[in-house]
């Protein structure tokens, strides 16, 4: 059984990453802005069954080649914080650009549910954020003594699309309903892409400069 503390601390990283408004909360906040509230929600929970899809094909495959060779594990974990990096200094770079986007709205369709459910699934499985996280730093907290590697990583990826599906429910939730606030606001959205900026660069740093030594 995984400790309390690495399940906590990944916990931490997870929802410091999510809160970072991405290519998947664009999504949702632009088919919140554009239908509504369920197709909000039903966006969110495609893009958290791309995401996941993305943690089990990482358990089955590129962890298992992780966990066997330390020059694997360090290349990817230094790609992975590399391109946090490079996308915490572009979010920083183009924070004016989230406004652009929350008010670009589409026309209003009533298009089916599972095709607004598979469209957001698309959107989660290729979000290149996600990718880079389950690659590189899910397996960073894989306890190899106890075990169960493949477990543990279906367990951890669980974890993150639960705070996912909470992170992600807000923020279409709040664009459903304050449409015209986020409209009004670009400062308060360009502060947003800022922070987020500086805050996804923080933690490629810590992803370097952190994880297994043997």
């Amino acid at each position: 059984m995984m400790s309390s503390e690495r399940l906590l601390a990944f916990a931490a990283m997870s929802f410091l990453l999510i809160v970072i408004p991405g290519p998947s909360v664009l999504f949702v906040i632009g088919r919140a802005l554009a239908q509504g509230h369920r197709a909000a929600l039903t966006t969110v929970v495609g893009n958290t069954l791309g995401a996941y899809a993305l943690v089990v094909a990482v358990a089955l495959g590129v962890g298992s080649v992780v966990e066997r060779s330390m020059l694997v594990f360090t290349t990817l974990k230094l790609a992975g914080a590399a391109y946090l990096v490079h996308l915490g200094v572009r979010a920083w770079r183009q924070r004016g650009s989230l406004h652009a986007a929350v008010t670009e709205r589409e026309p209003t369709r009533s298009g089916s549910g599972l095709r607004t459910l598979w469209e957001g699934f698309a959107v989660g499985v290729a979000n290149p954020k996600t990718m880079v996280f389950f690659a590189a730093v899910l397996p960073q907290f894989v306890d190899r003594a106890q075990g169960h590697v493949m477990t543990q990583m279906l367990l951890l990826g669980l974890i993150f699309n639960i705070i996912a599906v909470a992170c992600d429910s807000v923020w279409g939730l709040a664009a459903a309903t304050g449409r015209d606030w986020f409209a009004r606001s670009p400062r308060r959205l360009s502060l947003i892409g800022g922070i987020g900026g500086l805050t996804m660069i923080g933690l490629g740093v810590t992803v370097a400069v952190t994880g297994r030594k043997d």
